[in-house]
């Protein structure tokens, strides 16, 4: 079903550590990069994501993002990492987050994952706040002539993707939205037109 609706594939990966919950691991990426006919985009909710890098390359993950709570004197160097791999490197942050510690990445990141809520729980209610910090994002790669890719992660559904897009998200992450809804490919072609 995905390999006819999505555009991505979105791994939540969750280490029990840097989120309570626990999901999934190197066994089921790989079990899933032998069907996956659409880039998978892994998001790391992991307390050292530098040891998920050189494995999620080796399962063909095109995109891999880490959280800059975990990582903030490292980022430079898994940015680096991720790309010597051959992947997109994407740098994550939870609602409490300042948006503007990303400023820094701008030009270095190929992407930057907003939290709408605190990474960890699906079925979250989407943050309202999180417009404008997707707005400070790309007004502040604007002045610096720099392009920005900015990801939407939590509560997103059709009552806000359009919202989303005119703040400057370029891509949406929709989990129960499309995965509780009764035809789940009817979702993802709602959101698309939303």
């Amino acid at each position: 079903m995905l390999n006819k609706g999505a555009d991505w594939i979105h791994l939540d990966v969750m280490d029990g550590s840097f989120v309570p919950n626990i999901s999934f691991g190197f066994s089921v990426i790989e079990a899933l990069s032998k069907v996956a006919a659409k880039p998978m985009d892994a998001h790391l909710m992991v307390v050292h994501p530098e040891r998920w890098f050189e494995r999620l390359a080796e399962n063909g993950v095109s995109y891999v993002s880490f959280h800059l709570e975990t990582s903030a004197e490292r980022s430079s160097s898994h940015i680096d990492t991720i790309h010597s791999l051959g992947m997109k490197a994407g740098i994550a942050i939870n609602p409490d987050v300042p948006v503007e510690s990303l400023f820094t990445y701008l030009g270095k990141a190929d992407y930057f994952l907003i939290m709408s809520v605190f990474a960890g729980f699906g079925g979250q209610k989407f943050m309202p706040e999180s417009l404008e910090r997707i707005s400070s994002l790309q007004t502040e790669a604007r002045c610096r002539g720099t392009e920005v890719m900015i990801e939407v992660d939590g509560g997103v559904g059709v009552q806000n993707a359009s919202l989303l897009r005119e703040a400057g998200a370029g891509v949406l992450v929709a989990g129960s939205s499309v995965f509780r809804s009764p035809n789940p490919l009817a979702a993802i072609n709602a959101l698309r037109e939303a």
